[in-house]
Parts: C-alpha cells; structure tokens; sequence
C-alpha cells in the first residue's frame, strides 16, 4: 500500500462536509482551527499545551474550550470507529514496529495497521474541522498539512536536559529515564517515516521549530500564540 493512499478516504470526507456545509458558517481559513505539536521526548509538549492553551482561551473567549489530545486520541479513535477498547493500550505513537502483531492477535484477523492509522486520520480531521483542538503526535501535521487553520510546530531540545525533565517529571532513575527517552523518540521517527515517508526532523514540515531548551514552556507557548496571529 502506498503511503498517504489511505489518507485520501479522510480527506475526501471532510472535503464532502466542508462543501455541504451551511453558507453561514465561517470559513475555516479565517481563523486558527488546531495546532499539532510534534516533539522529542522530553522537551514538554504536554506542558507548553497548557501554557498555549492558557493563552488561547485569554486572548478571545472560546465558542468551546481549548482540548488537548495526545494518548487520549486513540481513545477517541477507538470509540469513533467502534473499535474495542482493550486496543489502546497497544496502540501508542512509540510502538509502530510492533502494532501489526499485536492488532492481529487482539482481533484474530485484520484490520491491519494501515486501518488504524487511516481511522486515526479520519478522527484527527474531524476534530480539526470541530476546531479549538491541539494535538500532539501522529502524524497530524501531515495528515492536516492542507488544512486551512491549523498552525504546526515541532519542539526539540538538548538530549540531557529532556533526560532530565522525564527524571523529574516521572520520578525515576536517570538511566530509566535515558532508556524511555531513546525508546520513544526511535518509535516516533519509526511511525512517522513508515506511515507517512518522512523525517519527523524536517523543519519544512512545521510552521516553527522550537528549542524548549532556550525558552522556557512558556515562552515556546507564546512564540506559537505569536505565530498565530494572523488567524485570529
């Protein structure tokens, strides 16, 4: 199977929605719908997604609140296309080389990886065209690369201080930490390049590239708010 020929089902979904929607609702282009955040491990997506949405919600009062999806999407996923349960937990980004067995042996027979992953592309759409969303990970900046709305960022930082900050924020040794930030930014790359033949580190695919260890959480938020504004 070709890479992204899976995508063009979800697109042609929302392309349908978006022409037979009604005339009095505001183009998606006017406005900032979505961020997607791509990351390293370690260098705080999940905090500068509180901080940006903080920010968000500060500079206009929201329709509807600002969400975060990160491993809660594939719970969306899993309840927007009937999917059982049990397959969260062995769906994460950081997993790809082994999500084709392991779907095979929950479900006897397929669907096969390439199934989730156009599910998952079907639901981010979906939840980019319901607007006010942040999502972190899969593959979402290009999977909504031709979306109107959405702004793109990928936040990098020194491997030792990202070592550091998992230490700290999941409160275990060094060297399990160094283990768990390698493993997952492998993962992530493996996922990436497989499902949609690209480097996660290419910097043309992101509207900003942010070294979160230059600027503090905080800032990386403000320089997105920033980068924003033209779609307020």
């Amino acid at each position: 199977m070709k890479n992204f020929e899976g995508l063009s089902k979800a697109h042609s979904v929302l392309d349908a929605y978006l022409h037979n929607r009604p005339k009095s609702e505001p183009s998606s282009g006017s406005r900032l719908q979505a961020v997607t955040i791509s990351r390293q491990a370690g260098s705080g997506a999940a905090s500068v997604a509180e901080h940006l949405i903080r920010l968000l919600e500060a500079r206009k009062s929201p329709a509807r609140p600002w969400t975060v999806f990160d491993r809660n999407l594939i719970t969306q996923v899993l309840k927007d296309h009937n999917l059982p349960e049990r397959l969260a937990e062995y769906l994460p980004e950081d997993r790809g080389s082994e999500i084709h067995d392991t779907v095979r042996s929950l479900f006897g027979v397929q669907p096969s990886t390439w199934t989730v992953v156009e599910h998952t592309a079907e639901t981010i759409l979906r939840l980019v065209h319901l607007g006010n969303v942040i999502i972190l990970g899969r593959g979402a900046n290009r999977i909504t690369a031709d979306v109107p709305g959405v702004i793109h960022v990928r936040l990098v930082a020194p491997l030792e201080q990202r070592i550091s900050h998992v230490q700290e924020s999941r409160q275990m040794s060094r060297t399990a930490a160094r283990e768990l930030v390698e493993r997952e930014d492998r993962g992530r790359a493996r996922y990436f390049k497989r499902y949609f033949a690209a480097s996660l580190d290419d910097p043309l695919l992101y509207h900003l590239v942010i070294n979160t260890g230059l600027v503090s959480f905080k800032q990386a938020a403000e320089l997105i708010v920033s980068a924003a504004a033209p779609l307020r």
